[in-house]
């Protein structure tokens, strides 16, 4: 059975991650109020972000952005979106 957890971006329980996704506190907290799909969501709005403004990840600016703009996109914030992204209609 799928642990669940109160997910703090969709307001409902779901399941939870697996393993916490970082080290630490800061992993901890993720692991105890993120779903698995809104982790899935937010993987993939970095993923846009790092490509859209060629982050390097080993600058330690994009890394702050990056942890910034995933804090907002948790927290149903106004976060920052890929400008040029333009979903395909199903």
């Amino acid at each position: 059975m799928s642990r669940k957890v109160l997910c703090r971006k969709y307001k409902e329980e779901l399941p939870g991650l697996i393993v916490a996704p970082y080290p630490g506190p800061k992993g901890q907290e993720i692991y105890e109020t993120v779903s698995q799909q809104a982790w899935q969501d937010w993987q993939a709005q970095q993923t846009m972000l790092i490509n859209e403004k060629q982050l390097s990840l080993m600058d330690p600016e994009s890394r702050k952005y990056l942890q910034q703009e995933m804090e907002k996109f948790l927290n149903n914030e106004h976060h920052d979106k890929a400008e040029g992204y333009v979903p395909t209609e199903e």
